[in-house]
């Protein structure tokens, strides 16, 4: 099975924001390259948000290029087996954290943005994965900052993608 298959896959069993989850599926049928970095229409991008459910936090990294507190993820690259492998391998190079799982089979949520050109959108697919016990991480060239925050304290210093993110996944442990 391709990427290509697996996401759409992973998509239309994905029962969440329904029309959102149609948006992502149009956008990958009218574009068989919509995976891709190189889609200048918008490309379908993986991301996960680490959590240490035990100690109630989470880990942001404050993205290099655009200085706000975010969620690891990126772009899927040709040897991703899978969406999910994608997102976990996007956290644990972003947050240097060996053991990273993901949390359930599946996404926890989508989230549209535009980004600037010559792309137009990243339909991020967002997982969370659990950070292992006693887990130390290590800053990567993408970030500026990697810091634990409280469940409390991400409203404060995270966009409303980050929060929602957050709360669909406290949703689910």
């Amino acid at each position: 099975m391709s990427l290509y298959d697996d996401t759409v896959l992973v998509l239309k069993g994905y029962e969440d924001q329904g029309e959102l989850r149609q948006a992502y599926l149009d956008h990958l049928a009218a574009h068989p390259d919509g995976l891709w970095k190189a889609c200048h229409a918008g490309h379908v991008t993986a991301s996960a948000l680490v959590i240490d459910p035990e100690r109630g936090r989470v880990l942001l990294t404050l993205h290099r290029k655009l200085r706000m507190w975010l969620q690891m993820g990126g772009h899927c690259e040709p040897g991703d087996a899978t969406l999910g492998a994608a997102a976990l391998r996007e956290a644990t190079e972003e947050s240097g954290i060996p053991g990273l799982t993901l949390l359930g089979a599946g996404p926890v949520r989508l989230d549209r943005h535009p980004i600037p050109a010559p792309c137009h959108w990243h339909f991020d697919v967002q997982y969370a994965a659990l950070a292992p016990a006693g887990a130390a991480h290590v800053i990567s060239d993408e970030s500026l900052d990697l810091r634990w925050f409280a469940y409390d304290e991400v409203p404060a210093v995270a966009d409303d993608s980050v929060v929602q993110l957050l709360a669909a996944t406290r949703a689910r442990i």
